[in-house]
């Protein structure tokens, strides 16, 4: 019976681990945590001050994958009723015809089309916006923040930040334009947690 010395196993077993090559992370599936999901908005008041408010309820996921950094399937819905800017009047007003159409169109959705990496941590992601029942392409600036194990509850996380600005009036919101009593450009930002599933 031929024996095999043990240099020549330890030899064996370096070259089989070397052709395996380092293990590599998989695209994956994260929810968006209701809990650390903000998107905020302004619009310039009169000319005076952009009056800010926000959209309380929201969900949304996506594929990410830790390695490449490469970003797809991404699908965002947040209810145009959870509209809030700290005045009960006001916010009813943005629930309206005039400018969220709120009871006709409860949804406001996002569908990405596509992702440009720029760095590390910095991109462009492209998508379809629909809002009052339009839909319209558009880009936001998002930069990843942080990705990796949650100090709680041993679960996963990315952290992410985006912008854009846009035009409601491309959107069928045409009220108060004239005179520039409500500006018609838009900004939004929007930070988040997703949770890894």
């Amino acid at each position: 019976m031929r024996q095999t010395s043990l240099p020549a196993i330890a030899l064996g077993l370096i070259a089989m681990l070397a052709s395996a090559g380092p293990s590599r992370a998989e695209p994956r599936q994260y929810a968006i945590d209701p809990a650390h999901f903000s998107i905020v908005f302004n619009a310039v008041h009169i000319g005076y001050a952009p009056t800010w408010g926000m959209f309380l309820k929201g969900k949304g996921n996506f594929t990410f994958d830790e390695d490449t950094r490469a970003l797809s399937d991404l699908t965002v819905e947040i209810e145009a009723a959870s509209v809030f800017s700290n005045d009960e009047r006001r916010d009813g007003h943005l629930r309206s015809n005039d400018f969220l159409a709120a009871e006709a169109h409860p949804a406001i959705t996002f569908e990405m089309t596509e992702a440009h990496p720029e760095t590390e941590t910095r991109g462009k992601i492209t998508g379809d916006l629909t809002l009052r029942g339009v839909t319209r392409p558009v880009t936001l600036d998002v930069t990843l923040n942080k990705i990796g194990p949650y100090p709680f509850g041993g679960t996963h996380v990315v952290g992410i930040s985006a912008r854009t600005t846009l035009k409601r009036s491309q959107f069928g919101s045409t009220y108060a334009l004239e005179g520039g009593l409500v500006g018609d450009e838009v900004e939004i930002r929007i930070d988040l947690e997703a949770i890894r599933q």
